[in-house]
């Protein structure tokens, strides 16, 4: 997965999210970073040139309602998405398996969004965002001209960049997996996967860019709610791939049937997706009108900006196809072992599903605000932002990271071992799972830690720690595929993903550490961490014992995951919350019920 880039789906939890992060709730924390506040709990407001202070302060009680008001909207999207998508994984899982048949597959599924946020998603998601909103702002008709080109522009080089994609779906599939006369057949069914799977790229951008536009509305319900109808599609069609037709397991069984419906109904459920955001733009006010009259508007400054984000994209870029290839060599070796990259994507989505609904939910809400705070000089604001909401994320990132390696394998038997993927093919996916683990608490605070830099409209920096990110992970993934045996290349490599963010948070601490003054409340961040890490190794340990308790309980096999993963999963929660509570630990008030 690149780091940074869209999600297709963003998923919020309705967590507590005070106007102007006052700390009522967090009293026990010590002060706040950045000094001296209001009365209020605000920073003490210092006025932009021009700016009028009251109608300041009356837009910030209204942006803290919106957002509130939001997160409650975006709450409902969050239980059926990833309720809709854990189901549909599950299917697919069942339908085509864990090993070489899914990798081609899986495969032919990840180059579209990559060659999308290498053509625009990266620069549209954190460069393009907080231009539009310093449109609105700044031009006197709303910014309606400025969307109007900007929209434009990035259909037309999607246009153009997906027609090319197709017809050199060969050679871009070589990039990210290997060919060679004895896998030759798994990767022409690859190359056949993708010339029906790249028409996505087109209908990504449509989402994404149609996404925010009314994000800079202030208006996110719809962008999270409409990939539901994209789960929907998929699920009808591994469903209808699992009741009505024999699942193949092995490439050589696979029909062109079969091929023509994974790959068009696929590419359709991203369609429906991105189509199904028309309706709400319009009744946001937007009225697309195709503007060619790009020079002399100020696009320029955006597609400058955009530069050190095309290569921030590009390094990320390179390392996963590299762990592509990898793990699918992996795949070769053992075809039906389920030891590649079918279950390392598989995991992985897993793994980063707390981070999609927390930290991902934040971003998409506190980016334009956090944009807005620097464009007015507020560095109180926004220091205060970035501390609480890693602060409040890892309330939940903590645990469910330690819930992971505790319960890795529990979690994979649940989800993978049905249809043409049984028990054993299911095992190295758990370890996988396990070694990821941890490092979802690096992954997802380097990546809130990031925004602070694009909320500068700064991307060189971000750029250079992807440089950074991607050398460590291109070089443990490297160690594991020439040093471990195929069986454990793709575990090694799922905890090398780790190890690389962990190094890249620390450097990323350091340097947004000196843009804001030598102060990002480190003492404090470091001290609630170390509460929340205590309190989940413990309850963890006490999970894992739980679960291996109930191995040995005369149950039907395919009940034993369930018993396992609901004994662990209960006493782990239990004891979190117990040990939580007994040290203090002040965000835990921010979920919803715990107040």
């Amino acid at each position: 997965m690149l780091e940074g880039t869209p999600h297709t789906s963003h998923d919020t939890l309705p967590l507590r999210l005070p106007d102007r992060w006052t700390d009522d709730d967090f009293a026990d924390d010590g002060p706040v970073p950045g000094g001296e506040r209001e009365p209020d709990g605000r920073a003490p407001h210092r006025p932009a040139a021009g700016e009028r202070g009251d109608e300041g302060a009356n837009t910030g009680d209204a942006e803290g309602g919106g957002l509130q008001r939001s997160s409650l909207l975006m709450a409902l999207g969050t239980v059926v998405s990833r309720g809709t998508g854990v189901i549909r994984q599950v299917l697919q899982a069942g339908a085509l398996g864990t090993g070489l048949l899914a990798t081609t597959y899986n495969t032919a599924n990840a180059v579209p969004m990559s060659i999308y946020t290498l053509l625009i998603g990266g620069a549209l998601n954190s460069v393009l965002v907080p231009q539009l909103v310093r449109a609105r702002v700044e031009h006197a008709d709303g910014g309606r001209a400025y969307e109007q080109r900007l929209v434009t522009l990035v259909l037309s080089v999607l246009a153009v960049g997906t027609v090319l994609s197709v017809w050199a779906a060969p050679q871009i599939i070589a990039v990210f997996t290997p060919d060679s006369p004895e896998h030759h057949a798994a990767f022409e069914l690859t190359v056949v996967f993708a010339r029906f799977l790249l028409p996505q790229i087109f209908f990504y951008g449509l989402f994404f860019m149609l996404g925010q536009v009314l994000n800079a509305r202030n208006k996110f319900g719809a962008m999270m709610w409409t990939p539901v109808l994209n789960n929907i599609v998929l699920i009808s069609m591994f469903g209808l791939y699992l009741g009505l037709l024999t699942a193949a397991d092995r490439i050589e069984d696979i029909t062109p049937g079969q091929v023509d419906l994974l790959g068009i109904v696929t590419t359709g459920g991203i369609a429906v997706q991105g189509l199904a955001l028309i309706p709400f733009v319009r009744a946001a006010g937007f009225r697309f009108r195709p503007r060619f009259d790009w020079r002399g508007t100020g696009l320029r400054k955006s597609i400058t900006a955009a530069r050190w984000t095309l290569l921030f994209v590009l390094v990320n870029l390179v390392a996963m196809a590299v762990v592509m290839r990898y793990s699918s060599a992996a795949d070769q070796e053992l075809p039906t072992a389920g030891v590649g990259y079918t279950s390392y994507s598989y995991t992985q989505i897993i793994w980063t599903l707390p981070q999609s609904i927390v930290t991902v939910s934040l971003v998409t809400a506190l980016l334009p605000r956090m944009s807005r705070a620097v464009a007015e000089n507020r560095l109180d604001d926004l220091r205060g932002d970035l501390s609480r909401g890693l602060r409040v994320s890892g309330v939940v990132i903590v645990p469910a990271a330690f819930f992971f390696l505790a319960l890795g394998p529990q979690t994979a038997q649940l989800l993978f071992a049905h249809g043409t993927a049984d028990a054993a093919s299911a095992v190295p996916a758990g370890h996988m799972l396990q070694a990821f683990g941890l490092g979802l608490i690096p992954y997802s605070a380097q990546y809130l830690l990031l925004r602070g830099f694009y909320a500068f409209e700064d991307t060189r920096t971000p750029f250079w720690m992807a440089v950074w990110i991607a050398a460590v992970n291109i070089a443990l993934a490297t160690a594991c595929h020439l040093l471990l045996p195929a069986r454990w290349a793709a575990t090694g490599m799922a905890a090398a993903y780790g190890v690389a963010y962990g190094i890249g948070l620390l450097i990323t601490a350091l340097l947004l550490r000196r843009r804001l003054s030598g102060r990002l409340d480190g003492r404090r961040l470091c001290r609630t961490y170390g509460k929340l890490a205590a309190a989940s190794a413990l309850a963890a340990v006490a999970g894992g014992l739980a679960a291996r308790a109930c191995s040995g309980v005369p149950v039907p096999a395919a009940w034993t995951p369930v018993l396992g993963l609901t004994a662990g999963g209960l006493g782990m929660a239990l004891i979190f919350l117990v040990l939580a509570r007994a040290l203090k630990i002040g965000e835990l008030r921010s979920l919803p019920g715990l107040r």
